[in-house]
């Protein structure tokens, strides 16, 4: 029977419950509606499902999917059961295999089969078999286990070791080795796989390997493919030499077999046998424990608390550099590297923290990209800034934790470098705010990976209030055991997310915080109780000295701190930052509105002692010499003979907006673009003449301020669909009760194209029913050669030529032999 006729008859013998498990498990099979239990066979049959549902599976559950996988045969209907599989995988008990078959079977990644022709059922026995999907050979890959394929499908696909493999054979069986001779590629391979069958028979060929061949055989233990140069060199049994290298050794007689220039394959039953005749050799159900050290508590969170403060520190300060000056971007898009190291040094921090900082600031909505100048600038009508320091760091954490973003991927190569273009250029490296930093699956592994981080936590917490020190090896050795197939995306974010969780206090000291177990928890407002509890006050004063600077003696408010910024240049790191006063820094805040009342006046207010009388005289001496001359800006002029007029314009409420300024009796600037000026004049009911407008080079300013103060709130992934969507799908499936052999057109299609792969697998003849360009239908009996791009390549017994079909025009298709009249 079909695969996935066989499923949905299952899927429809389910409870309510047991669908509900399914859905919550693989959302994406009710996405959208399922129309019947052939449609939902069809999806939880399809590659892109399983491959999906396989990403959540533990090691052990994987090694006995996999271990199913390698012990049946879905074409023939060959199943196996737990007691099958137990021979298998070592350490396995009949109690441990059970349970994790009855989930794969729950997840529609199996489903219950007939036993197979050869088992040998005792009466009354309680045995369970089981068949994979047929899409999962597909979503493994061609080395399940890491093992190999066998020499007959090495002989298939290989026509290089097809033509070698009769003489390897033969010059085998004369140099005395006990192996029957052949005269076809495929008995030759059938020969080999008989030879190498046994761990005591590869034992005993390895007998007389040449030193170093067991330690080289031993890096395919988890793979089958290896790189090894010159892999396709004819080594021959009957003109070895002395020295003989294990590489030649072994390819001599094809315990290795090349598979281009450069790599090389061990064949499946060799791989078997260096297992000890078994699948899988490591299998366990508990997760490595890694060796850990351990810090205490209250260096874990004072070293959180310090990381905190300063990371808001730091933003306040990016804040402010980049309203001073906005950052310029790349044509190819991003910040440069020169713009990055300027911002680095007004902030005065690492060129690479200053990169990360910048980016979660920009994913923070703190800062936004101006299109029309294009440069990264504050987001207007910001609310951050005025906000309490325990609600600064929850913005950046609900920010960081939604982001597709990977921040500390700035500076790394770009991935897939080939040249020849400049986003590929040797070389070439992931530029600050640029496309290359974009994650989509960033969110879902920073989640998992933190709570990863408060497992190991809980787990290894000594009992005197020690906290374990988590570095990137012991996470990456646990995610490896809990989500195997996920382990490569692990490996390559893992590194960064648990350095900007250090920046965010979600570690400390190498230790997962308090804060970082209440946000992997999902309890945000415990997170800021903790803070709120053990952050320090920000210092809301300063030391003025006689030298012309100023000392902060920790952590500054953020308005003190932008105040102080303004009038004073920033010096040092950490905390207690010295400010410089100048000549310079003065007139900075005098151009930005001061005077010299208000800045003594601020200083006075803030300052533990007394203003020396030399900044009092710096910043008296500078106010004196300021505006003696004033530069302003006008975008356009107004001119008329009519004072009157003018006059008029200067009195109307209407104009306020254009900042009319009168140079001259009959002159007036405005702040406005000419086209702007003259639509204004034109609502109060004047004719006025725009004279020497250039379009080309006048921007008018947004009507509408993009916003960025809107605070983000985290919402974790979706892992499982809405009950409402439930519900309406199990009202729809037990409404329309699916029939055998019949089912909606996405099942068809499933069931078409299984049916093609299965005649190509046996290379039988199928029964399609297709339909020509003038939509005559006609029934056809070809031999399917292959399927892909929706193109399906047959041969035609009848007429002896190749066609090819679109798989849209077929119908129906059916085994040559199950056609009925």
């Amino acid at each position: 029977m079909s695969l996935i006729r066989a499923l949905s008859k299952e899927l429809e013998a389910r409870s309510d419950a047991s669908l509900r498990a399914l859905f919550a498990a693989r959302p994406d099979l009710i996405s959208p509606m399922a129309p019947d239990f052939a449609a939902l066979a069809a999806r939880a049959s399809a590659r892109v499902s399983v491959q999906r549902a396989l990403e959540r599976l533990t090691k052990p559950e994987m090694q006995v999917l996999e271990t199913l996988h390698l012990c049946t045969n879905t074409d023939t209907g060959h199943s196996a059961s737990a007691a099958g599989l137990k021979k298998v995988i070592a350490g396995s008990t009949l109690s441990a295999l059970e349970p994790i078959l009855a989930k794969l079977q729950d997840l529609a990644l199996v489903h219950r089969a007939e036993p197979p022709a050869s088992a040998h059922m005792p009466a009354g026995s309680r045995q369970r078999f089981y068949l994979p999907v047929g899409s999962l050979k597909d979503v493994i890959g061609i080395y399940p286990a890491g093992l190999g394929r066998s020499y007959t499908e090495l002989v298939r696909l290989q026509p290089a070791f097809a033509q070698r493999v009769v003489q390897l054979v033969s010059e085998l069986h004369h140099s005395g080795i006990d192996i029957h001779p052949a005269s076809t590629p495929m008995d030759a391979a059938l020969s080999l796989q008989k030879w190498t069958s046994t761990p005591e028979g590869v034992r005993a060929i390895l007998a007389t390997a040449p030193e170093r061949t067991t330690a080289l055989l031993d890096r395919f233990g988890s793979w089958a493919m290896g790189a090894v140069p010159q892999a396709q060199r004819r080594a021959s049994v009957t003109h070895e030499s002395a020295d003989v290298g294990p590489i030649d050794w072994l390819l001599a007689r094809g315990l290795l077999v090349p598979l281009d220039a450069g790599h090389v394959e061990l064949p499946h039953s060799v791989g078997i046998a260096l297992r000890g005749g078994v699948i899988v050799n490591d299998f366990s159900l508990t997760p490595p424990v890694p060796e850990l050290g351990h810090t205490s508590g209250a260096l874990r969170r004072n070293a959180a608390m310090g990381a905190i403060a300063e990371t808001l520190r730091l933003c306040n300060e990016l804040l402010f550099v980049v309203r001073e000056q906005p950052l310029a971007t790349l044509r190819s898009g991003g910040v440069g590297v020169r713009e990055l190291r300027r911002l680095a040094e007004s902030i005065r921090c690492g060129v690479h923290q200053t990169a990360v900082l910048l980016e979660l600031c920009a994913l923070s909505g703190l800062l936004r990209l101006d299109v029309d100048s294009s440069t990264w600038v504050q987001s207007p009508a910001l609310e951050w800034p005025g906000l309490p320091r325990q609600e600064q760091w929850l913005w950046l954490v609900n920010a960081w934790l939604a982001s597709e973003r990977a921040p500390s991927m700035v500076g790394q190569p770009i991935a897939g470098n080939t040249g020849g273009s400049h986003h590929g250029a040797a070389g070439s490296t992931i530029n600050a705010l640029s496309a290359e930093a974009q994650r989509p699956d960033a969110p879902v592994v920073r989640r998992r990976l933190l709570e990863i981080l408060d497992e190991l936590t809980a787990e290894a917490a000594a009992p005197d209030g020690k906290a374990p020190v988590l570095d990137a090896r012991a996470v990456l050795q646990r995610a490896e055991w809990a989500q195997p197939r996920m382990a490569r995306r692990f490996s390559s974010l893992v590194r960064g997310i648990l350095e900007e969780a250090t920046l965010l206090g979600l570690m400390g000291s190498g230790a997962f915080t308090q804060l970082g177990s209440a946000i992997a928890a999902g309890r945000p407002e415990h997170a800021m109780t903790i803070l709120g509890e053990h952050l320090p006050a920000a210092v809301n004063h300063i030391l003025l000295q006689a030298d012309l600077t100023a000392v902060a003696p920790g952590y500054l408010a953020p308005e003190l701190s932008e105040r102080l910024l303004l009038m004073s240049d920033a010096e040092g790191q950490g905390p207690a930052s010295i400010y410089r006063f100048s000549a310079s820094s003065i007139r900075r805040a005098l151009d930005a509105g001061e005077d010299a009342e208000s800045l003594l006046a601020f200083l006075r207010e803030h300052s533990a002692t007394e203003v020396p009388q030399p900044l009092s005289y710096l910043i008296q001496d500078t106010a004196s010499r300021h505006g003696r001359l004033r530069i302003s800006s006008s975008a356009s002029f107004i001119q008329s003979d009519d004072e009157s007029a003018i006059s008029e314009l200067l009195l109307e409420a209407r104009t306020s907006a254009l900042s009319l300024v009168r140079l001259a009796p009959t002159v007036l600037t405005s702040s406005a673009s000419p086209r702007e000026t003259a639509r204004v004049l034109r609502e109060l009911g004047l004719s006025p003449a725009v004279q020497d407008a250039e379009p080309a080079v006048v921007r008018l300013k947004r009507t509408t301020a993009v916003s960025g103060s809107a605070r983000p709130v985290y919402t974790a992934p979706r892992t499982a669909p809405p009950d409402d969507d439930v519900e309406a799908q199990l009202a729809i499936l037990r409404q329309h009760r699916s029939v055998p052999g019949d089912g909606t057109g996405e099942a068809s299609t499933q069931l078409g194209l299984e049916t093609l792969q299965k005649a190509i697998r046996m290379k039988q003849a199928v029964t399609m029913n297709v339909v020509d360009s003038l939509g005559n239908s006609n029934t056809e009996t070809v031999v399917p050669v292959s399927v892909s791009g929706g193109r399906v390549r047959v041969f035609d017994p009848a007429k002896d030529t190749e066609r090819v079909l679109s798989i849209h025009r077929i119908i129906d298709v059916e085994p040559a032999g199950d056609r009925h009249p």
